[in-house]
C-alpha cells in the first residue's frame, strides 16, 4: 500500500468518525427539540404528488447538495443532512471518501428532480462523503418528475398529507390549466375535501338557475371567478390578512364561507364576502383572542400576482363582490 493511499484512508476515517460524532450531536438535540428531519422517500412522494411523467437529461449538471433532501431506497440510512447511521458500512464509506480524492475521482451520481428538491437514485455515499468534505454542489445526471405540486428542499415528511390533497385536488379540477395564476392552497388535511364540495355546490345551484346540466370545468372555472375569487378578493384587501401568518387565502375563504352560513342561521341576512370580512375584522378588533381561537382556518400570504391584489382593492372598494348563486355555504 503507497504512502498516499495510507494517508488517504486515514483521512477518509477521520471524516467518517467526525460525521458519527455530528449523528450523535444531532440525536442528543432532537431529543430535546423533538424529532430532526429524515430523508423523504422518494416512493411516498411519487405516490403522494402522483407524478409519474419523467423527463430524462443526460447532459451533466451541477446539483447544490442541499437541495438533494431524498432517496429511492435509501431514505432511512441516512440524515436530512446525510450523516451515515449505524447501517452503514463503514469500510465503504471510507473507500468511497479516498477514491473521492484519487486521481481517478468518482462518477456522477443519478439524482430525479421532483420541483426544487432531488432524491439520489444511484450515489448516496457519494452524496454523503460530499457533504462530509465540505462540497456545496456535485455533479449529477438528472432525470426531471413533472408534477403541478412543488416541493422544495424545506418540505418535510409530515408535510406529504397535505400534499396529497393538493394533487388530488389539482387533478380534479385542473385548475392549474383553467387558472394559472388561481394558487389556492390550504394548510390543514381535509380542506381540499372542503372545497371540491363547494365546487360540487356551487354546480348544483348553477344548474338550477340556468336549468342545465354544468359540465364539470364549467363549474370549476365558475366557482372560482364568481365564488372564490370575490371571497378571497375582500380578504386580501382587509387588514385581517396580516394578522394571521402561517396560513393561506384559501383557509380563511373556508372560514369567512361559515361564518357567513352562521349568520344566516341566527336568522340574519346573507352578507356579502365584503360585509363578511369585515364583521370578522370588527370581531377580531374587539374581541381578539376569542376570534383567533376559534378561527380554525385563517390567512397568511398575500396573493401572487398584484393584478390580483389590485383587483381585490377594488372589489372591495365598490362593494360589488357578490356571488351569482347566493346561497348559504358559497
Amino acid at each position: 500500500m503507497s504512502e498516499n493511499t495510507n494517508l488517504a484512508q486515514q483521512e477518509a476515517s477521520k471524516r467518517y468518525q467526525s460525521a458519527r460524532r455530528k449523528l450523535f450531536i444531532h440525536d442528543l438535540l432532537s431529543l430535546v427539540r423533538g424529532r430532526a428531519p429524515e430523508l423523504l422517500s422518494f416512493d411516498s412522494v411519487q405516490a403522494a404528488l402522483q407524478a409519474w411523467q419523467q423527463v430524462e437529461k443526460r447532459d451533466l449538471e451541477m446539483v447544490p447538495l442541499n437541495q438533494i433532501v431524498g432517496s429511492v431506497g435509501r431514505y432511512r440510512d441516512f440524515t436530512r443532512e446525510f450523516l451515515p447511521k449505524g447501517s452503514i458500512s463503514q469500510e465503504r464509506w471510507r473507500a468511497v471518501d479516498a477514491a473521492m480524492h484519487s486521481q481517478a475521482g468518482l462518477p456522477p451520481i443519478e439524482l430525479y428532480q421532483v420541483g426544487d428538491a432531488y432524491f439520489v437514485r444511484d450515489g448516496n455515499h457519494r452524496v454523503s462523503v460530499a457533504r462530509a468534505n465540505g462540497l456545496e454542489d456535485i455533479e449529477a445526471y438528472v432525470t426531471r418528475i413533472e408534477t403541478p405540486v412543488s416541493i422544495d428542499a424545506n418540505t418535510r415528511p409530515e408535510d406529504l398529507l397535505l400534499k396529497t390533497g393538493l394533487a388530488e385536488f389539482l387533478r380534479k379540477t385542473h385548475l392549474e390549466d383553467i387558472r394559472p395564476d388561481a394558487g389556492v392552497e390550504v394548510t390543514e388535511v381535509g380542506s381540499y375535501h372542503d372545497l371540491l364540495q363547494h365546487i360540487e355546490v356551487h354546480r348544483y345551484y348553477l344548474g338550477i338557475e340556468q336549468q342545465r346540466e354544468i359540465p364539470w370545468q364549467e363549474a370549476v372555472a365558475s366557482w372560482y371567478d364568481y365564488v372564490y375569487l370575490p371571497v378571497a378578493a375582500a380578504i386580501w384587501a382587509s387588514p385581517i390578512l396580516d394578522r394571521f401568518p402561517g396560513r393561506t387565502a384559501a383557509d380563511l375563504y373556508l372560514w369567512v364561507c361559515q361564518h357567513r352560513e352562521d349568520l344566516v342561521r341566527e336568522g340574519g341576512e346573507l352578507p356579502s364576502p365584503v360585509a363578511a370580512v369585515t364583521d370578522l375584522t370588527t370581531e377580531q378588533n374587539e374581541s381578539g383572542s376569542r376570534v383567533a381561537q376559534s378561527m380554525k382556518r385563517v390567512l397568511g400570504p398575500r396573493p401572487k400576482t398584484a393584478d390580483l391584489a389590485a383587483q381585490a382593492v377594488e372589489l372591495t372598494k365598490q362593494e360589488q363582490v357578490i356571488a351569482p348563486i347566493d346561497h348559504p355555504l358559497l
